[in-house]
């Protein structure tokens, strides 16, 4: 019986609120919207290119690593107390272990393992995932800015005319992707607003059409802030950076409209930087252009920011 008088353990009380804190704990993890298919993804998206599932699969080992990880300390932890905790009877301090070689050695060398492992993983896949071939089938610039992007297909097409190495609107491009460009590029564009929208979904933002099954080079360029390319099922975003050109290819395997965003914060309306990908077959891709030929937009919108002094020096001593 409690001092008081009543029958009610005290322990009561905070075990009830363990098993309520439990209870929303079990509910949080099983009342989402994932099926059970979902889980081996661990959140991430299906994937829809054909380089998507190396990122997918870095994704599941980092978490398989620290998942092993967090069991042994969990399992030490509790070990720890359940059989180390407090005698009832015994109130002197228990023997300390001090300047034991092995463990000491285990602790320190055992964090350099995994943290060397998981740096091989994915220096080998950003490597790849980063390596840019020669002559891709596609060629886009994309061009952020503040709120929205602006896509340049460089592409020859019928009804422009034009050489995309020598466009002035490209100036910001350094000459190493330049030389990839295919012959007579008159190319098209096509720019959004945060007020655009997808006219088949519905989704804010303007569309990025690509033909499915080809490898598509994106040449990324900047207005005025860092902003971020970042389409969601295929599992790759790189940054977009004035003054700097960053590029990567992916194989689009999939069709579909696929929803895209900015992933920098870069500014108030950093939120409503949004975009779509339509993925389409190969002739669909083709009267796509034609249609913004026959809209005229044809030729290039300024890419961005020309590059700093810092960078071409950079990468003239890199050839």
């Amino acid at each position: 019986m409690s001092p008081n008088g009543s029958d009610r353990s005290p322990r009561r009380p905070m075990r009830r609120k363990l098993l309520q804190a439990m209870t929303a704990g079990l509910v949080l993890a099983t009342a989402t919207g994932c099926t059970y298919k979902d889980f081996p993804r661990l959140g991430m998206p299906t994937p829809t290119t054909e380089e998507a599932p190396r990122i997918l699969s870095l994704w599941q080992g980092s978490w398989a690593a620290a998942l092993a990880v967090g069991v042994l300390v969990w399992g030490l932890i509790i070990w720890s107390a359940i059989f180390h905790r407090r005698s009832r009877t015994k109130v002197e301090v228990p023997p300390q272990t001090r300047y034991n070689m092995p463990i000491e050695a285990l602790y320190t060398v055992v964090p350099l393992i995994i943290v060397s492992v998981l740096f091989y993983f994915t220096a080998r896949d950003e490597s790849k995932l980063l390596e840019l071939k020669d002559k891709p089938d596609v060629t886009i610039n994309v061009v952020g800015f503040q709120w929205s992007w602006c896509f340049n297909y460089v592409e020859s097409v019928d009804g422009s005319t034009g050489d995309a190495t020598k466009a002035k609107e490209l100036d910001a491009i350094p000459n190493r992707f330049k030389e990839d460009f295919p012959a007579n590029a008159g190319g098209v564009y096509d720019c959004g607003t945060p007020a655009t929208r997808n006219p088949q979904t519905g989704n804010p933002g303007p569309t990025l059409w690509l033909p499915e099954g080809k490898r598509v080079r994106f040449v990324l360029t900047s207005r005025d802030v860092i902003h971020s390319f970042w389409v969601v099922p295929f599992l790759m975003k790189q940054d977009v950076i004035p003054g700097h050109t960053n590029a990567f290819e992916v194989t689009p395997n999939q069709e579909g409209t696929f929803l895209g965003k900015c992933a920098e914060l870069c500014g108030v309306d950093h939120s409503r930087m949004l975009f779509n990908v339509k993925v389409v077959s190969q002739e669909r891709y083709e009267q796509h252009l034609q249609d913004l030929v026959k809209k005229g937009q044809t030729g290039y919108v300024p890419a961005g920011i020309a590059q700093t002094s810092h960078e071409k020096n950079r990468e003239t001593n890199n050839l």
